[in-house]
């Protein structure tokens, strides 16, 4: 069988990112089964908590940038698709990353001690490991994106088949062999070092060893209004958490917690196929093609997710309990208006803008969204409860999708119908609408 008829760079990478997931899914549900305490439960959760919240804003900028300038840049003159060369982008796209690792790592090695969690003293637990995977887990992210790049689809399939499945069993295998919990963090590192060794062999492969001063202030020119948006879009849940402490019980506190969750899945796919495309808009005659495969991929994906998504709302109260217990069926209602996000997160904008470089308009509707979300929660809690809090998030969300197309409506000429499938859309919106005001005024009750 011939692979690359089987993988696209769009389907490679959504899969992909569906194993990382899974990986993770699995990991928990299995340290639930096995004779793990809560408490190292909850310290293996905190450890990838506070990983991920010093890293996710800037890899998520930067491997953006990276991908907008990889067929197109001013400093290395590049204009059209990049196969087969060597590629300097790649290699100051490692420093890049590499730099950023480097510099947390540093911060939090200096600010060993500061900080605690779980009232455990003056320091996080296992902290010498925690700088460790931050310094190790990051550069690699760009494995994919290589691949991605070179057009290599079925590669990105073997690189996260071997590498996550190796993952579950440095993790798994402690556990449930009776070694101490600390082990399943070290085969966390150890899993991270193999992926670094991975980039380092795809960087002498594919990278020019051609360091650019000018290439790396254009990446971080466009890089930065991303990292800016990332980082104001990614705080909107610590700030919702905080505006329900102030307003709401401890109680009513953790059945927000509980369902403020938007579903996985259409998560992963959307980023998969924003990610996948935003190197395109370089190529020649990039912008139509690449407008034309979001028109495509956004309806394929609609006519998945949200039948998916309508039928996880029809059931969420009755399974909710289920998973948990009874106390948290009000949680539901919660997770119920979170699947509403499946609503802005189908339209793709952002890319077109990413693509076409325009960051710094991103950064200007996440700010406004920022701001909105808190006036709209603080107004909505008073007579919703968390509930209000859910639906302040939805509103701003769509309020900056909107934003975001208007903006490409007008200020670039690219009208909506160009890459969205507007009357799909249109009808799944109000479907999904329809069956939560049913479910919300009890006419449809699965319970």
């Amino acid at each position: 069988m011939n692979l690359k008829k089987v993988f696209t760079n769009v389907g490679s990478l959504q899969l992909y990112q569906l194993m990382r997931f899974t990986t993770f899914l699995i990991i928990s549900i299995l340290f639930t089964k096995s004779q793990m305490s809560k408490t190292d439960i909850g310290l293996f959760e905190v450890f990838l908590f506070i990983a991920g919240f010093v890293s996710f804003f800037w890899v998520t900028g930067i491997i953006q940038s990276f991908l907008s300038l990889t067929h197109s840049n001013k400093t290395f003159n590049r204009q059209g698709a990049m196969t087969k060369d060597k590629s300097p982008e790649i290699f100051n796209a490692f420093i890049v990353l590499s730099f950023f690792s480097i510099l947390v790592f540093l911060i939090g090695l200096g600010l060993r001690g500061s900080f605690a969690v779980y009232n455990m003293g003056g320091n996080i637990p296992y902290i010498n490991l925690l700088l460790a995977y931050i310094l190790l887990s990051n550069p690699p992210v760009l494995i994919e994106y290589i691949y991605l790049i070179r057009n290599k689809p079925n590669s990105i399939f073997v690189y996260g088949f071997i590498t996550y499945g190796i993952q579950l069993v440095l993790v798994l295998y402690p556990v449930f062999s009776g070694m101490d919990f600390l082990w399943s963090l070290v085969g966390l590192v150890v899993i991270s070092a193999l992926r670094m060794v991975w980039v380092l062999v795809m960087v002498f492969k594919y990278a020019k060893f051609e360091f650019s001063w000018g290439y790396i202030k254009e990446h971080m020119t466009l890089a930065a209004p991303l990292i800016l948006s990332a980082l104001l879009s990614g705080s909107a849940q610590y700030i919702d958490g905080i505006i329900v402490t102030r307003n709401l019980s401890a109680e009513r506190f953790a059945i927000f917690r509980y369902g403020a969750k938007e579903f996985p899945l259409t998560i992963i796919l959307a980023n998969g196929l924003s990610n996948a495309l935003i190197s395109e808009f370089g190529k020649q005659g990039g912008l139509k093609k690449s407008m034309d495969v979001i028109r495509h991929q956004s309806r394929r994906l609609m006519h998945l997710l949200f039948p998916i998504s309508i039928v996880v709302m029809l059931f969420s109260r009755w399974f909710y309990p289920i998973i948990f217990n009874e106390e948290f069926i009000r949680s539901a209602d919660v997770f119920m208006m979170y699947l509403l996000l499946i609503i802005p997160r189908l339209v793709f904008p952002q890319t077109i803008l990413i693509g076409l470089k325009k960051t710094k308009v991103i950064l200007v509707a996440s700010s406004i969204e920022i701001v909105l979300n808190v006036l709209l929660s603080i107004y909505l809690v008073r007579y919703y409860g968390t509930v209000g809090v859910a639906l302040a998030t939805v509103i701003v969300y769509i309020f900056e999708k909107a934003f975001l197309v208007g903006y490409n409506h007008y200020g670039l000429n690219i009208p909506p119908k160009r890459y969205i499938p507007v009357k799909t859309y249109f009808v799944y919106t109000i479907l999904i609408i329809l069956t939560f005001v049913l479910i919300d005024h009890r006419v449809i009750n699965i319970h």
